[in-house]
């Protein structure tokens, strides 16, 4: 195991997941079965570690970045410039920032790259790397420097929250465009099963770019050739993010690429997140086939991502109260048929035994953040940071 893989924990742990496997069925025994709501609990209590897992500051962030390859006209999928889809974010006008408000996710909009400056906002944090990337047709979108400095700022973020719940979504002209070429290559996937219907007048063109870019193939390299800064941020706060055990939720093909790039650095970082859908592309069909995995709530929306996540929030918060917040009743009352009495009903929770050394229950929460974020990056990458003013 390299260095940056250890500082990121494989979530597996089969004496904890007995035990939480065990509290779910006794709250199940007489109060009845929760369904696909148990194995959702049991997931989030091997993330944090704990037999009661809780959540605080969650945050929906949103990355926003131009891209060159918008000039030849690709990515136009909301009419609106990446600068008026993030004033419309700031503004509380989408519905994904509307349903944030409403079940309590901190709203943050990340200026990664936007073409244009963004004012000053109290939810905006301005972390432009450049003003959008270069066009990829004519060779590579970003330089390995400004990738390199894409990678420290996302975690730097996920470094600095307080919180324990990172949403991620990207948000760009041609956002989806980029996300679908750097899944095409890093997933031997065809081009055209990952663009949406919109983007298909452009498949030749995209085309000519993984061509040009065929010897692109590490994630690294992919993402220098393809861009875009929303997904490298994205990257660099999902390996962070996982390395202090929260609860990623990733919604759109970007964040699927952002978490395909982030993987190939360290492969637990998938341990933590659970999938969300805003639109029924059918790209994100198979982006979801690459990770084995299904998307937790789906709705058969058509809308920007990070919708997909606000809905998808309460119910991971309904999934984490079953095994934290609701009481247990006590077993042998209730084998006897008896009643018991509601005093004890109401102490069941307190009367369970405090957790020892050989307890299932003895689970450490506590996760050391590295000292370094580049730390995280393998060993060849991190000599480019020295004497970077951006990373330093």
């Amino acid at each position: 195991m390299t260095i940056h893989e250890s500082l990121i924990s494989p979530t597996a742990n089969p004496e904890l997941e007995r035990a939480l496997r065990e509290r779910l069925a006794r709250r199940s025994a007489i109060a009845g079965g929760f369904g696909e709501l148990e194995p959702l609990a049991v997931r989030l209590g091997l993330i944090q570690n704990t037999l009661t897992p809780k959540f605080q500051n969650p945050v929906l962030a949103l990355f926003a970045a131009d891209h060159g390859l918008a000039v030849e006209g690709v990515g136009a999928q909301w009419g609106r410039s990446t600068h008026d889809q993030a004033m419309l974010a700031l503004q509380g006008r989408l519905p994904s920032t509307v349903l944030a408000r409403l079940h309590g996710l901190q709203l943050q909009v990340i200026d990664c790259g936007i073409a244009e400056d963004m004012a000053p906002h109290p939810k905006l944090q301005l972390r432009k790397v450049a003003h959008g990337t270069r066009n990829s047709i004519f060779g590579q979108a970003m330089s390995r420097e400004n990738l390199h400095a894409a990678l420290r700022v996302g975690m730097e973020i996920a470094n600095n929250l307080d919180g324990n719940v990172l949403a991620c979504a990207g948000m760009g002209m041609a956002s989806n465009e980029c996300a679908a070429l750097l899944l095409s290559r890093l997933d031997a996937r065809l081009l055209r099963e990952l663009l949406s219907p919109q983007s298909m007048a452009a498949l030749d063109l995209l085309e000519a770019v993984l061509s040009r870019h065929r010897e692109a193939l590490d994630a690294m390299d992919a993402m220098a050739a393809f861009g875009g800064y929303e997904i490298a941020v994205m990257a660099g706060a999902m390996l962070v993010a996982a390395s202090k055990r929260m609860l990623i939720l990733v919604d759109g093909l970007p964040a699927c690429a952002a978490l395909r790039c982030a993987a190939s650095i360290a492969a637990p970082v998938t341990d933590y997140v659970l999938f969300c859908r805003s639109n029924r592309e059918p790209g994100l069909d198979t982006a979801l086939h690459g990770f084995h995995a299904g998307a937790l709530l789906s709705l058969g929306m058509d809308s920007a991502d990070g919708t997909g996540a606000t809905l998808a929030w309460p119910l991971v918060r309904s999934a984490a109260a079953l095994l934290s917040d609701v009481h247990e009743f006590p077993m042998q009352s209730a084998i006897a048929g008896g009643t018991a009495p509601v005093a004890a009903l109401q102490d069941s929770e307190a009367d369970e035994p405090e957790p020892t050394a050989t307890t299932p229950a003895d689970f450490t929460e506590a996760t050391t953040v590295p000292a370094s974020a580049t730390e995280l990056l393998p060993l060849e990458e991190r000599s480019t940071y020295s004497g970077n003013p951006l990373l330093d």
